[in-house]
């Protein structure tokens, strides 16, 4: 859990870094690409699992 949180707060830094410094996001600014992201994971997740029983 602690390393979750780092991470977040990490994350809302960066965030705030980019926007004082007029820089775009290097994340994505819709829902649509967050979504993406998130099947992203879960695939590798479902990939470390089926590696995991085949192997």
């Amino acid at each position: 859990m602690k390393t979750v949180i780092l991470s977040l707060f990490t994350g809302v830094f960066a965030g705030f870094l980019f926007s004082m410094l007029k820089l775009p996001i290097p994340a994505p600014a819709t829902f649509a690409g967050v979504m993406g992201i998130v099947g992203l994971f879960l695939g590798f997740l479902m990939g470390k699992i089926i590696r995991a029983k085949i192997f």
